[in-house]
């Protein structure tokens, strides 16, 4: 048996040669694809720069870049770099390697393709993985030097030996900073949790160059994840804040406590158009729990807009707001912008918040749903149809939105009533009395009478001040000024009310006659009746008194 194996692998003696040649060639191939992509790496490198430095006109570094066979090509780069435009239309800037921080950072880069190449087609590539991008665009007059020089010798990019086409681009971690060239303000500072870009293609960039994107972008005010898809470019060589980008979005559980004052969980949806530095935007809005945080009562608040946004710092300019809050409907038109002012430690410009300058446009409102907003009581004041014409201001500040607001206009109020029985019951014997009707006061429902107000007020600190204030019922009419505080409800008003009744005729049965003769004593300029009243108190509990010091005729009894 010993002699029969022998003489077996005698036999097939050549299978050891050939299986030891093919391990020997095997070693030699990986010896000479390892050498073979040692020599590529360089190659490959330096035409990755050489296509960014084409795409952007820009200086390009790239510290590795790693390549591997295994299961088609693998790549990995570390440490990208790409500098703000220095050539523009083959026309060189000259531009110290130090003058200027990188447009764009990127911490890894990897993709995978397959071993298949045609000459004249680009190389495909499915994904392309991104980590840790920073891009910082300079303000517009950063830009403003490129271009300016024209050469007619200038000769065009030389079309690259090997074209890449991307299906995607993946990218997670990034963080997006667009200067201003306004002097003292901020930039606009995004981080971009994901972001994800279709369609692209390498080579210098065409008019055809728009690349499809979807991102979750971290909101930094109210904070939020902005879901947005849409499409961006082409890129704009002379200035990237040009670059034209348009889509659709979706913001949801974005908590307004961001803002000091105001409180509830609003979600939008919507679409925009434009430019890095200029968007045109148009949404909707929607807080069903908007509430004032110092007073506590939640209202419904929905808002349709359309608004000029300069992303260089965030400033919006609303034209207008459409909303509706609760039963009300109304517009606003304004702007929201960024106050920036020395931080006292350093100098440095620093946020102090936003100013909120808007003019207000009531035009079919309800005055319970503002008071109810307004208030810490779940009962309103008051009731009825309210229109308003006013001027909001909100500066920035530590203090509650109630104190730091200020309000100015004209409005008017029909169909009034008095949540306090006190208060109707008084409006009702006011305007029974002053038609002459005393007889009717204790059949009457007070729920029938209704009164109006009109008047022009402002309101600054939390009280708010009505200089001309007329309020009418049928038989009455009263002509007040003076104030009303927002926080404790505090009353403090003075004027005059005309009755039509004099004063026999208020009164009524024998007392009435007896009465006659003061008559004389109260009327005035037509009416049948006139007497200088005062309000005081709080709004839960009021005081009406008749000044019998400020009695035109003090003699008489």
């Amino acid at each position: 048996m010993a002699e029969n194996r022998d003489s077996f692998w005698r036999k097939l003696r050549w299978l050891k040669w050939i299986a030891g040649g093919v391990l020997v060639l095997l070693v030699v191939l990986a010896i000479a694809v390892s050498i073979v992509l040692r020599r590529t790496e360089p190659f490959l490198r330096a035409h990755i720069i050489e296509a960014l430095q084409d795409r952007f006109h820009a200086r390009v570094e790239l510290d590795s870049f790693h390549v591997s066979l295994a299961h088609g090509l693998r790549a990995q780069g570390r440490g990208l770099r790409i500098w703000p435009p220095a050539q523009v239309r083959g026309v060189t800037v000259t531009l110290a390697a130090d003058t200027t921080d990188p447009l764009i950072r990127l911490d890894e880069f990897r993709f995978h393709a397959p071993l298949r190449f045609e000459p004249g087609k680009p190389f495909q590539i499915g994904v392309v993985e991104l980590n840790g991008l920073d891009i910082h665009v300079p303000p517009k007059s950063h830009f403003g030097h490129l271009g300016a020089g024209t050469n007619a010798t200038a000769r065009p990019p030389a079309a690259p030996l090997i074209t890449f086409a991307v299906d995607r681009i993946e990218c997670t971690s990034a963080h997006f900073v667009l200067e201003s060239s306004k002097p003292g303000k901020l930039p606009l500072d995004f981080a971009i949790a994901r972001f994800t870009l279709a369609d692209v293609a390498s080579g210098p960039i065409r008019g055809a160059s728009v690349m499809h994107f979807e991102s979750d972008l971290t909101n930094p005010k109210p904070v939020g994840i902005i879901h947005s898809t849409g499409n961006f470019g082409p890129w704009h060589d002379e200035d990237p804040g040009e670059s034209p980008i348009q889509g659709a979005y979706q913001f949801d559980h974005a908590d307004l406590a961001s803002f000091k004052g105001i409180a509830g969980i609003l979600s939008s949806t919507g679409k925009y158009q434009g430019t890095l530095r200029d968007l045109i935007v148009d949404g909707d809005t929607d807080t069903p729990d908007f509430r004032l945080e110092h007073f506590g009562n939640a209202m419904a608040l929905h808002t349709h807009f359309h608004a000029k946004v300069d992303a260089t710092n965030g400033d919006t300019w609303l034209e207008p707001v459409n909303a509706v809050l609760g039963h009300s409907h109304f517009t606003a038109q304004g702007q929201v912008v960024r106050v920036v002012v020395p931080d006292p430690g350093t100098g440095q410009p620093t946020s102090k918040g936003h100013d909120i300058a808007l003019n207000l446009n009531i035009g079919q409102g309800r005055i319970e749903d503002f008071l109810h907003l307004a208030s810490r009581s779940s009962n309103p004041l008051l009731t009825g149809s309210l229109t308003m014409k006013a001027a909001l201001h909100i500066p920035p500040g530590t203090e509650p939105v109630h104190k730091r607001l200020t309000l100015k206009g004209v409005f008017n109020l029909d169909q009034v009533r008095f949540a306090s029985e006190k208060i109707q019951g008084r409006i009702t014997d006011l305007s029974l009395r002053g038609q002459g009707l005393p007889h009717e006061i204790k059949s009457a429902d007070p729920n029938l009478v209704h009164s109006t107000m009109r008047g022009n007020f402002q309101m600054a600190a939390a009280v708010i001040t009505l200089p001309s204030l007329i309020y009418t019922v049928p038989g009455a009419t009263i002509q007040l000024k003076g104030t009303y505080g927002v926080e404790g409800g505090g009353l403090d008003f003075a004027g005059t009310a005309q009755l039509n009744a004099t004063v026999s005729q208020m009164v009524g049965g024998v007392l009435g006659v007896l009465l006659k003769p003061a008559d004389r004593i109260f009327k005035k300029d037509g009416a049948g009746t006139e007497v200088p009243i005062r309000i005081s108190g709080t709004r839960e509990d009021p005081h009406f008194g008749v000044e019998f010091d400020r009695l035109r005729h003090k003699s008489h009894p």
